[in-house]
């Protein structure tokens, strides 16, 4: 019995110890990720005003203490390819991909764009498609398949891969952004029209906001050529595209705006008016045109449904304030009007 209790005395002991030991080991643990994490949001801030050496010295210090830590290797690799070191952007995001944990899907991404960068587009491609198959969808993965599809002017599949990513997460903005840009490439007016119109509702004021707000201006108002002779229209549409009516429309839009009906009215009235004139048409064509796309079925009821509400010139005011002062003034001026249009929107 005497020796059980020493036994039993010796082992609390041990154990005492071995649980002194493992606080002491979670405790470092702990502060180490403490660390790491205060490094990463110092590292993000340099990064994010550019000073990207900076922003490597510090994720370098972090990998320090813990050089698998998948969201140091993932931001360390988006420093690098920013600053034109693509195969060291590479290296990291292998790290993170090795592991399949925490910032996967990112590091896909990194190496993508890192790949695309030293015009790898092609392996970009693959490395996305096989992300695909492994991980399932994802909005991200979809937006650079597009981008990288679009740089090697393979307009199907990015038109593909944007509407792949707008189906899976609708308010990004940057996919409809280029799918806006991809349409215009290829004259089609009215489907880049569409992806413009939503992209400003959801990015109206920025230097990209500005650049589409331009290209929107240019292509609502048409670009017709009048016969001197008999003062018709001689710009042969496409009379095959499930569009013709509204591009024949928007041909006419420029024209009307300098009839005498139209001569007092402002350039911001004159905008409300051709762009409710372009989604009303959309919207009873939609009525007779019965196809299954992006255009008919996501883009067109919005814009039909905006037009017919009491809030088309707060959506018109809205998304001309990167590039309309008297837009901005506006928007300010009627915040009440502003609220209601959100919550219209949010419904």
């Amino acid at each position: 019995m005497k020796n059980f209790n020493t036994f039993v005395a010796k082992n609390m002991k041990n154990r005492k110890y071995l649980f002194l030991f493992v606080s002491l080991i979670t405790a470092m643990s702990c502060l180490g990720q403490d660390r790491i994490d205060s490094l990463v949001r110092l590292g993000i801030q340099f990064h994010d005003d550019g000073e990207f050496e900076k922003a490597i010295a510090v994720y370098k210090e972090a990998l320090r203490i813990d050089p698998k830590s998948t969201i140091v290797n993932y931001e360390i690799s988006m420093t690098y390819r920013q600053s034109g070191e693509s195969r060291k952007a590479i290296r990291h995001s292998n790290i993170v991909i090795r592991q399949k944990k925490e910032d996967l899907l990112l590091a896909y991404i990194s190496k993508g764009s890192a790949l695309c960068d030293m015009g790898k587009t092609k392996k970009a491609i693959k490395l996305y498609k096989k992300a695909i198959a492994k991980y399932g969808a994802d909005h991200l993965i979809y937006y650079n398949l597009g981008v990288s599809y679009l740089r090697l002017k393979d307009y199907k599949n990015a038109e593909l891969a944007y509407i792949n990513e707008i189906t899976t997460n609708p308010t990004h903005k940057s996919s409809h952004h280029g799918l806006a840009v991809l349409k215009s490439i290829q004259h089609q007016k009215v489907q880049s029209l569409l992806s413009l119109y939503f992209f400003l509702l959801l990015e109206p004021a920025s230097m990209r906001a500005e650049i589409a707000y331009t290209l929107l201006k240019q292509q609502l108002e048409g670009n017709f050529q009048k016969d001197d002779e008999n003062n018709e229209i001689k710009n042969p549409l496409n009379e095959e595209s499930e569009f013709a009516p509204v591009e024949l429309m928007l041909e006419m839009i420029k024209m009307s705006n300098s009839l005498e009906i139209n001569k007092d009215k402002t350039p911001e009235e004159l905008f409300i008016d051709n762009t409710k004139a372009f989604f009303l048409v959309l919207g009873e064509l939609s009525e007779v045109e019965k196809k299954d796309n992006i255009w008919w079925n996501f883009y067109v009821p919005f814009f039909y449904d905006l037009a017919q509400s009491e809030y088309l010139d707060v959506f018109c005011y809205f998304i001309s304030i990167s590039s309309n002062k008297k837009a901005k003034e506006w928007i300010e001026s009627n915040d009440e009007r502003f609220n209601a249009f959100m919550n219209w929107l949010n419904d």
